[in-house]
């Protein structure tokens, strides 16, 4: 950390963060019934490389106290039109990130929960590309985010492939 960013006043504003970004992550998934609990998602064909249901906990707690430690690295930093754009984007990809499991899970939209993923992708990358920026541990933490993006892009589109006609509001990007 730079010289100008103290240790403890680093934790004290990481913490809450990260313990503020799993909270909400795990709200949003929970109130779309999301997961293998789903009963609709039970029932679709699913690619051969998902995997299991106890990772994407896991894995997803690790992230989003990744994003949380990385916001608060780049919220402490000097004010500056490249932070405030940092931040906006940030939040940006966060706001779509907390979408996605209502739109794939509660509302069975497979392609939508697509677009929103490489929309969320996109966000991420460019969020990344600006924390570098100001603090470039702070980049380096949202790679592993962009990792399972793209994994979750992945997964995604091969869940609309392997199902055609589970899409409650098809946009005929899948040929479904």
């Amino acid at each position: 950390m730079a010289s100008r960013l103290r240790e403890a006043d680093y934790w004290k504003v990481a913490l809450p963060l990260a313990v503020a970004i799993v909270a909400v992550g795990s709200l949003s998934g929970y109130l779309s019934n999301s997961g293998y609990s789903n009963a609709w998602f039970a029932s679709l064909d699913l690619p051969r490389f998902m995997p299991p249901g106890w990772a994407f906990g896991l894995v997803w707690t690790t992230l989003y106290a990744l994003m949380g430690l990385a916001l608060a690295l780049v919220w402490q930093a000097p004010r500056s039109p490249l932070r405030r754009s940092a931040l906006t984007l940030f939040l940006s990809q966060l706001a779509v990130n907390f979408a996605w499991s209502p739109v794939f899970f509660g509302a069975q939209m497979i392609e939508a929960g697509l677009l929103l993923i490489l929309l969320m992708l996109a966000l991420a990358g460019a969020t990344a590309w600006r924390f570098a920026r100001i603090r470039p541990l702070a980049g380096w933490m949202l790679l592993p985010y962009l990792a399972w993006l793209c994994l979750a892009a992945a997964l995604n589109f091969e869940v609309g492939r392997l199902n055609p006609g589970a899409d409650s509001a098809p946009l005929g990007l899948l040929g479904g």
